[in-house]
């Protein structure tokens, strides 16, 4: 009976402490968390206005710096890190399609949009026959500038095609012949003066440190192009996945944006 008695207290020992390790860092409840950052707007909005509001509710956060964002969502999806913020639906849904990912957006949140900027050509009225324009060649991008382009009413888009993953093909008016070249977006902006216009996203605007006032127009940003928070799909119900969502949809967020939202981000309502 004695070492029954042993035996039994024992597992229970055990058993209380493997529930405290899954429900405190390794569990749905946990408070320390891991997030992948990269250069731009995003990880450092989410550093200095949201990060701040959790860490008030106990929370602790570590940053791993990721080259790009295909590198990002493996370690995501890896469970090297917990979340990550610099991603649109599109993206993330394509990144599940092509690598087996299980990952999944909790919420939008703030984005900041495409716009079609100056190059050599200071206003949208130097529209002229034969204008050189400059867009990025990464496909949700590409189709991102010609949308942007046909709200510019330069060019007309086959209204068959989705919008979201149209390409140069499906261009159906081009009554300017405009030339387009498709191109990385990372080199768009130091050969800005070699087009009449270029096409770039808000995470090139803000890297390049252009001033975002100074686009001549701006996407009507698609559901699927807004920024998400993302996490594996087994923490979408998480607690603390619930908190970071909630803190982006704070009071104290929105006290954040009105003083620090200088015409860069769209502010999505929460769902």
């Amino acid at each position: 009976m004695k070492l029954g008695r042993i035996v039994t207290v024992a597992l229970s020992v055990v058993l209380t402490l493997a529930t405290v390790g899954c429900g405190g860092e390794n569990g749905q409840d946990k408070q320390n968390l891991v997030y992948s950052k990269s250069q731009g707007p995003y990880s450092e909005l989410f550093e200095e206005g949201v990060k701040p509001i959790l860490e008030k509710q106990g929370y602790k956060f570590e940053g791993k710096d990721m080259s790009d964002l295909l590198q990002a969502d493996i370690a995501l999806n890896e469970g090297e890190v917990d979340f990550n913020v610099e991603q649109h639906t599109a993206y993330m849904e394509n990144f599940n399609a092509k690598q087996g990912g299980h990952l999944a957006a909790i919420t939008p949140i703030p984005t900041v949009p495409a716009g079609l900027y100056p190059g050599a050509k200071k206003s949208l009225e130097e529209i002229t026959d034969g204008a050189k324009i400059a867009i990025p060649n990464d496909a949700a991008n590409t189709a991102r500038a010609y949308a942007l382009l046909q709200k510019a009413g330069w060019i007309k888009l086959d209204p068959g095609k989705d919008l979201s993953t149209v390409t140069g093909q499906d261009i159906v008016e081009n009554p300017h012949n405009i030339e387009f070249t498709e191109m990385k977006s990372l080199t768009i902006p130091a050969v800005r003066e070699d087009f009449d216009f270029v096409a770039l996203t808000g995470s090139i605007v803000y890297n390049a440190k252009i001033d975002p006032s100074s686009a001549l127009l701006t996407e009507d940003i698609l559901p699927h192009l807004l920024l998400q928070l993302v996490v594996q799909e087994k923490d979408k119900d998480s607690k603390w996945a619930k908190d970071i969502a909630a803190a982006y949809h704070s009071p104290e967020f929105a006290a954040y944006m009105k003083e620090h939202n200088k015409g860069l981000w769209f502010v999505p309502e929460a769902k």
